[in-house]
């Protein structure tokens, strides 16, 4: 079973009148911004309960959203778990079940940092953003092509055996974080657009990312830089504003 996580932190052919763009056009008026929701009790209780009154709005939103928008045979039929055992970390993640059903999961350390519903909606609109984007099935073909071709420039350049297999492996893991960047940036950007279609404020809900360490802008980092993730859920928040997605 193939497993992809986020630590602190596609479908038939398109039909007549079905759009190939995974995030679409909006032919009718956009939705105002939701106001920010209030903060939940500061306690982990509170956030689980919060947890279970977001999920009520955002499951039936992300199943329609991925209906929607993807673009190869995926299911939508999603599986939201919430891992209780003490002691793990803050983390959410996602896989597939052995029929294909996307299973996204969340522990409880990380459902207890988040402080209002916003904020859970969306960490749940961009782990399943995830899935609707195929991330889980492009991430090692990522790393496999990276490998091959540090492998081959290594080879062209007189590399012996040794150093090219080396170069292979520096090349998969390069490629799978670096690609990773660019992964996160677009499940940040749907998951906003998900996120405010399930009646959520995106932009408070991506508050959450203000109180996780910034990974910088460093190329074997695995997560983008604050601010390019900010200004994902912004723009996706103007894009649908302005009725160029849905």
């Amino acid at each position: 079973m193939a497993v992809t996580a986020c630590a602190p932190v596609p479908g038939p052919a398109p039909g007549p009148g079905r759009s190939p763009d995974p995030y679409g056009a909006r032919s009718a008026p956009a939705p105002a911004l939701p106001a920010p929701s209030a903060p939940h009790a500061a306690t982990p209780d509170g956030a689980a309960r919060s947890f279970v009154q977001v999920m009520r709005r955002m499951e039936p939103a992300v199943r329609q959203d991925c209906l929607n928008r993807r673009t190869r045979p995926i299911s939508c039929d999603f599986v939201f778990v919430v891992d209780d055992r003490p002691g793990l970390e803050p983390n959410a993640f996602q896989t597939v079940d052995r029929n294909g059903r996307p299973v996204v999961g969340f522990t409880l350390s990380l459902i207890a940092q988040t402080q209002n519903p916003d904020e859970i909606a969306f960490v749940v609109g961009h782990e399943s953003a995830h899935h609707i984007l195929n991330h889980l099935d492009r991430k090692s073909g990522a790393a496999t092509a990276a490998a091959v071709v540090l492998g081959s420039i290594a080879s062209a350049y007189g590399g012996d055996t040794s150093a090219i297999e080396r170069a292979q492996e520096i090349g998969a893991s390069v490629g799978s974080r670096y690609y990773s960047k660019e992964w996160e940036l677009e499940a940040d950007y749907l998951g906003a657009i998900i996120t405010l279609n399930a009646g959520f404020d995106p932009i408070t809900g991506s508050g959450l990312f203000q109180r996780i360490p910034d990974p910088g802008n460093h190329i074997l980092g695995t997560h983008p830089a604050r601010a390019q993730r900010l200004a994902q859920v912004r723009r996706a928040v103007v894009d649908v504003q302005a009725g160029r997605v849905r």
